[in-house]
């Protein structure tokens, strides 16, 4: 019963987070950091207010997230994550809702939701491990490359500390902070209709 009802309350999580992308309108102002909608910064010039509207290929209105989301993990670009694509020690993992991942993914990825990615580990290589202080042995896991929607989605990050938390070693784990949003800015392969 409290798996299912774990399982609800990612779920409701993921669909919140997809409806939230779903209806900001492009010029509508955004958060930089959590709480802050502006930064000041001193130049030769003047101050000078930086800002975050929504644009139209923005992905969210997240906040931006750090490059290294937990200390140990790597961050990684466009050319470490296609390299992982052909590495069978590698696994390259969207940790987007499957409703963004419908929509188009990078080629030859796996589909593991952030919310569901704490209970999936042994599809990444790790194993149940009962009355242990983590629930995962992941000693003998892949390198796991994760993306989401890009700079300010925190599904990813999201997904890493659960990761980390449930025995997954961080220095296994490579971040690819730009996601979709750079990879289709710069015109890279995707695919649809995949789950």
């Amino acid at each position: 019963m409290k798996k299912l009802f774990i399982f609800g309350i990612s779920l409701f999580a993921s669909q919140l987070v997809f409806a939230q992308a779903a209806t900001i309108a492009p010029g509508t102002p955004l958060e930089i950091f959590k709480g802050k909608k502006e930064v000041v910064v001193q130049t030769s010039q003047g101050p000078v207010t930086i800002n975050r509207v929504m644009t139209t290929c923005a992905k969210n209105g997240g906040t931006l997230q750090p490059l290294v989301p937990i200390a140990g993990v790597t961050p990684v670009t466009e050319t470490e994550m296609i390299q992982a694509l052909g590495d069978k020690e590698s696994m390259v993992v969207d940790m987007r809702d499957s409703n963004d991942r419908v929509k188009g993914t990078i080629p030859g990825s796996i589909g593991i939701p952030y919310t569901e990615v704490a209970m999936r580990m042994d599809e990444l290589g790790c194993k149940k491990v009962a009355g242990a202080k983590t629930p995962w042995d992941c000693n003998k896991a892949k390198k796991i490359y994760t993306f989401c929607n890009g700079p300010v989605c925190p599904q990813s990050p999201f997904a890493i500390n659960a990761m980390v938390r449930d025995g997954f070693p961080a220095t296994k784990i490579y971040y690819y902070r730009g996601g979709m949003l750079d990879w289709e800015a710069l015109g890279l392969t995707t695919v649809k209709g995949e789950f």
